[in-house]
């Protein structure tokens, strides 16, 4: 039967929850302990490789200048362990700071961390190291830390090395911001399609053919985009259409300014090593949502910060409140839509074993608009490259898409 949306008025996330299952909400809804110690740090020509005798909760680094170091951050560690020195570090120094390790690697040579990546289920983090100019050094010391995330609720897989969250401080967001363009009949739902990297960013680089993330992700998005409109049930904007950089809060800034029903960001997975294939889907983990329901809170202006809610002249806890069950709901819906594509996805394009996985990411911080990070597979794969940037491709995904959206809003319809 084919039928169409006509007067469809989104279901946005009012708080319908009882005082009780808040207090449960807050009971239940800390963060994880995390203990762990550096048990050895490897060294070598392009990579650092520092192992812990259990699973971290987070990294950082950043340069320093003046002797030349890379410094390393750990959360809630401590250091320790065996040193192995190679490539362009002469001297390896471990400290405990606030709370968690610091590891500093005195440089002969400049030499940039380029990403990082966490395998063997967070015990296990590899920072990629790339030699350069003084300038490109200083560039690079400028731009600030560099964040990694392990997986989060994931089973632990030894050897594994994919890559789960790398985040790289740059310029705020622009005030000024156009918004894009939006396609399609008015009253239908609004789907943003977010493609990933741009600009002076190319995300991840296939090692055999020198394609470049960013490249493959604007045509996936616009695959994605002219299939949906093709339907004619839903309404589509691109965050963008070109060349061009956003910074991360752009990406779902722009969804939320436009009051999207449904965010996706279009990525490809990449491995230093190894023949991982398969796409993933990726929602916002419990952790995640702690810390930024506590900071949304934290802001002096509340106003309109969920679903058109003033919470102006609430008190902080019960904001704070308000935040983390709107949030959590935006959870669960993200993550229903998260098993549709799967679902949709299986008979259409290879996907990785536990295709949905929870993790820390930016783009997914978005309070009150279901948002999904969809890894089409692996760039770094030739197979999997090769299939991502062909139009047999690009359209098995765009259908696997356009079908779990179909899905996700006629049930929407259904419950209202």
């Amino acid at each position: 039967m084919v039928f169409r949306w006509t007067g469809y008025r989104p279901a946005r996330h009012y708080v319908r929850v009882s005082f009780i299952l808040a207090m449960l909400v807050l009971w239940f809804g800390g963060s994880p302990a995390w203990a762990a110690t550096i048990q050895r740090v490897d060294v070598r020509n392009d990579a650092i490789v520092v192992t812990f005798d259990e699973k971290v909760a987070d990294a950082s680094s950043f340069l320093l200048v003046a002797p030349k170091r890379v410094a390393l951050d750990v959360a809630d560690a401590t250091p320790g362990g065996e040193v192995a020195i190679g490539g362009p570090v002469d001297a390896v120094r471990e400290g405990a700071r606030d709370g968690g390790a610091r590891v500093v690697f005195d440089l002969t040579r400049p030499a940039v961390v380029t990403e990082g990546a966490f395998g063997d289920g967070g015990r296990v983090l590899t920072l990629q190291l790339r030699t350069t100019d003084d300038a490109g050094f200083a560039r690079a010391a400028a731009a600030g830390r560099m964040s990694f995330l392990p997986p989060f609720n994931l089973p632990d897989t030894a050897g594994s090395s994919a890559r789960y969250s790398v985040s790289v401080p740059v310029p705020a967001a622009s005030k000024t911001l156009a918004l894009p363009r939006i396609d399609g009949d008015a009253g239908r739902p609004l789907v943003v399609i977010d493609a990933g990297h741009g600009g002076f960013d190319p995300g991840a680089i296939s090692p055999t053919s020198g394609l470049r993330e960013k490249d493959v992700t604007l045509r996936i998005a616009k695959a994605i985009r002219d299939e949906l409109l093709k339907s004619g049930r839903v309404r589509v904007a691109l965050t963008r259409e070109d060349d061009r950089f956003l910074v991360l809060q752009e990406r779902y800034g722009v969804a939320r300014k436009l009051k999207a029903d449904l965010f996706i960001s279009i990525h490809c997975d990449s491995v230093g090593a190894g023949d991982a294939s398969g796409a993933s889907v990726y929602t916002l983990s419990e952790v995640a949502s702690d810390k930024e329901a506590a900071r949304l809170a934290a802001r002096e202006n509340k106003a309109d910060v969920i679903a058109g809610v003033d919470l102006g002249s609430e008190n902080a806890d019960v904001s704070s409140i308000l935040i983390d069950l709107t949030q959590r709901e935006t959870m669960n819906a993200s993550a229903a839509f998260a098993r549709l594509l799967g679902r949709e996805a299986e008979p259409n394009i290879p996907l990785r074993p536990g295709f949905h996985k929870f993790a820390s990411l930016m783009v997914l911080k978005a309070p009150d608009m279901p948002s999904v990070l969809f890894e089409t597979g692996y760039i770094s794969n030739p197979k999997d490259a090769a299939f991502l940037d062909s139009p047999e491709g690009r359209k098995r995904i765009a259908q696997s898409v356009e079908r779990a959206v179909e899905v996700n809003f006629a049930r929407k319809l259904a419950s209202n």
